[in-house]
């Protein structure tokens, strides 16, 4: 992962990066995600399984192609998760939306999902504050390559899917394993195992 040491504000990464997948920014630090073969090979079969309970789900909700979620009102800091369930049924109230595909209010966002690379760290810390803030309800991130702290995937280090549910202001969070069955609050009928999206 590249950094730059320019500050940008947020109008200006809207207007040079907005439509550019690999850039977030981070209180006015602009970061180059270089995703790698293997994490869009996870990211893309979790969106094809996602996309198809959101089917059989008949809800309002949809998988945008690019999005970035703007988390503070006063802090240049937008993320662009590896996928984001938006309900599109709330999506006029958004302020940015019809000019840019910018997401401010976490009634609009069901579900964001990270797919764990070398910056481990943002996606165990940093982003389950930035968006237990915003209320996003759900958030999973997924650590295919065993890669995140003892403190959040535990010893051994192994492959985890961890499930990350809001309640009240707080994320209470639930790990799986290869094999292990997931459970979404949000999607119940999700037939999905870790084991499903990795690479081959």
């Amino acid at each position: 992962m590249l950094t730059f040491p320019k500050i940008l504000t947020l109008e200006s990464f809207l207007s040079q990066y907005c439509d550019s997948p690999p850039y977030e920014l981070a209180d006015g630090e602009l970061i180059d995600m270089e995703p790698t073969g293997p994490h869009e090979t996870v990211s893309g079969k979790l969106a094809t399984q996602i996309g198809i309970a959101l089917t059989n789900a008949k809800q309002p909700w949809f998988i945008p192609r690019t999005c970035l979620i703007r988390p503070f009102a006063n802090i240049a800091t937008a993320r662009r998760p590896d996928i984001i369930v938006l309900d599109e049924s709330v999506l006029s109230y958004e302020p940015l939306w019809e000019k840019e595909p910018v997401i401010t209010l976490g009634r609009s966002i069901k579900l964001v999902v990270e797919v764990v690379s070398t910056n481990w760290e943002t996606d165990y810390a940093r982003k389950v504050e930035e968006y237990a803030l915003l209320g996003i309800s759900e958030y999973w991130i997924v650590d295919y390559r065993g890669l995140g702290g003892v403190a959040f995937i535990g010893k051994p280090k192994q492959p985890t899917f961890t499930v990350c549910q809001l309640i009240n202001e707080d994320y209470q969070q639930k790990q799986y394993r290869l094999e292990d069955l997931i459970y979404s609050p949000l999607l119940p009928q999700l037939q999905l195992c870790l084991n499903d999206i990795l690479p081959r």
